[in-house]
């Protein structure tokens, strides 16, 4: 006999103008019934034992939503967690205080919590707020760093319906000294390579640039080093399909995250590409670690306000 599928429920919450608009609507174009600025109360109501087999819901709580607070949130979703049949998922949208500031006052855009204060007061108030809603999140995304683009292609490589979707591999480099990606399934360092920030005439470059890139591939242990990273993800790739898995973060670091874990992500995003994987590459921290580096046009947010 065949199980009736899961009823899928994907609440999305955080910070006003990190993108939580952009995740839901990238929910609804994969096939998810989307609700905005659900009350709390309506929300086990909207979720009842009777739902339909299969149902794929997405829910966007936050602040704005009356009778908001992280207690009342909880309350209510305790009876949902553990339910037979329901497969539900709290996502955090994130972003640093600054963009969030920025992108208010580029769209000129009123935060929720910023009525009777200055703009980066109602932001860091609603961080205040929410914080604990972080920590306990099945998934924390930050958009500080990424594009619409980007944030969609998580929210479709993490919730896909497709019953045998195909995996697709995240590739991103970052500095040990700014934190780990928490959206990180693997990490690997790469600090134990020779440092070209030490040789004045590659400081100023980045690991996208080709004398970065020789310079580190002449360090004797890269090699070696790379083909063992290849040989190990080849048969891990295949077991994570088959544990149903979709879409797998790989996140690189080094000191600065500009150089070797920069070339190190894309000679990775290259190989894993050419073995026939669907492969995204992104460079969390290159822009805040290199002096007077330019981010590309196409990288810009672009992100909603809300």
């Amino acid at each position: 006999m065949t199980a009736n599928p899961l009823t899928r429920l994907v609440l999305v919450t955080g910070l006003s103008g990190a993108g939580r608009t952009t995740a839901l609507k990238a929910l609804e174009d994969l096939g998810y019934e989307a609700v905005d600025n659900l009350p709390l109360s309506l929300l086990s109501a909207l979720i009842h034992p009777a739902s339909r087999p299969g149902t794929a819901l997405a829910v966007d709580i936050d602040v704005r939503s009356r009778d908001f607070t992280v207690d009342a949130f909880e309350t209510e979703i305790a009876p949902l967690l553990g339910r037979a049949g329901l497969d539900l998922k709290l996502v955090f949208i994130d972003c640093d205080d600054e963009t969030l500031r920025r992108r208010y006052t580029e769209t000129r855009r009123r935060h929720p919590l910023a009525d009777d204060r200055p703009l980066i007061d109602g932001i860091r108030h609603e961080r205040a707020l929410i914080w604990r809603l972080r920590e306990r999140s099945d998934l924390v995304i930050d958009t500080t760093e990424i594009g619409v683009a980007d944030l969609r292609g998580l929210m479709q490589g993490h919730f896909t319906l497709d019953d045998s979707p195909e995996l697709r591999v995240f590739v991103t480099s970052f500095s040990f000294r700014l934190g780990l990606p928490r959206e990180a399934d693997l990490v690997f360092d790469v600090r134990f390579l020779a440092n070209p920030h030490y040789q004045p005439e590659l400081q100023s470059l980045t690991g996208l640039d080709p004398d970065v890139g020789r310079y580190i591939v002449e360090d004797p242990g890269f090699e070696s080093f790379f083909e063992s990273l290849i040989t190990m993800l080849e048969p891990l790739l295949p077991r994570y399909e088959q544990e149903g898995k979709s879409y797998l973060t790989i996140a690189i670091g080094c000191t600065g995250g500009r150089h070797r874990s920069v070339f190190t992500a894309e000679r990775l995003a290259a190989a894993l590409g050419n073995r026939g994987r669907r492969v995204h590459v992104r460079h969390r921290d290159v822009s805040r670690t290199t002096p007077g580096y330019k981010k590309p046009k196409n990288t810009n947010t672009g992100m909603d306000a809300t």
